[in-house]
């Protein structure tokens, strides 16, 4: 039996903030609107949920179309249902985060995306609908969370120096970070795997290449272990 309902039905979309890391700076991943509302601004990707999706499903798909990024750490944050926030319709959006490196990824903007780029989160352009508001939550989410999750390697190459390490939180938590403690606490963790290479083609010394073990952090966390930067 097919139920029919007489109540008003909101749209539904998702938006996603995907943040990446370059050597000095956390930036986002944002579209330039090709339709409108809004065309010719810049926003963040997402669109409508399709009827038979999920509503990751729908945000991963979303990413693909308007960006080319796939294959990527992504996480619920908040749901924006402003009256107003849409000048189309009643429409309620879902976001989630996203963590990339940045180098893994080749942009190509698709679908309704007339352009794709990164943007440093000191110097961003106007946004789209309320995406301001979308994005800022975001920000303050990874900022809270990256201390206490490890989820600040999703940023990183798969092989990493302690000192990019390092910087990622001072650029994320946008503090210094004493280099003797920072690495004294992070090596008592047991959650790096030093390889048998170094870097190559730099003009210093080069430095030990680390990498994340997920399999010992998963066993640490089952045995009571917490992660705190």
């Amino acid at each position: 039996m097919k139920y029919t309902y007489t109540h008003p039905r909101p749209s539904v979309t998702v938006d996603c903030v995907v943040f990446g890391l370059d050597e000095d700076d956390l930036k986002v991943l944002l579209i330039e609107r090709d339709v409108e509302p809004f065309q010719g601004c810049w926003a963040l990707p997402g669109g409508f949920v399709l009827p038979d999706e999920s509503l990751e499903d729908a945000a991963r798909r979303e990413l693909a179309e308007e960006t080319g990024a796939r294959d990527v750490y992504l996480e619920q944050l908040y749901t924006f249902g402003r009256p107003d926030r849409d000048p189309r319709d009643r429409v309620i959006t879902v976001a989630y985060y996203a963590l990339v490196k940045m180098s893994s990824h080749t942009l190509q903007a698709a679908t309704d995306a007339r352009n794709v780029a990164w943007f440093s989160l000191n110097d961003l352009p106007t946004l789209a609908f309320d995406h301001d508001e979308i994005l800022q939550m975001a920000h303050q989410r990874l900022v809270g969370k990256v201390r206490y999750q490890p989820i600040g390697f999703e940023l990183l190459p798969e092989k990493f120096t302690l000192t990019q390490l390092q910087r990622l939180y001072e650029i994320v938590l946008d503090r210094p970070l004493d280099k003797r403690n920072f690495r004294k606490k992070i090596l008592s963790m047991n959650i790096l795997m030093e390889t048998d290479e170094i870097q190559q083609d730099v003009a210093h010394r080069a430095a030990r290449l680390y990498r994340f073990d997920h399999a010992r952090y998963r066993k640490l966390t089952r045995e009571g272990f917490n992660f705190e930067i």
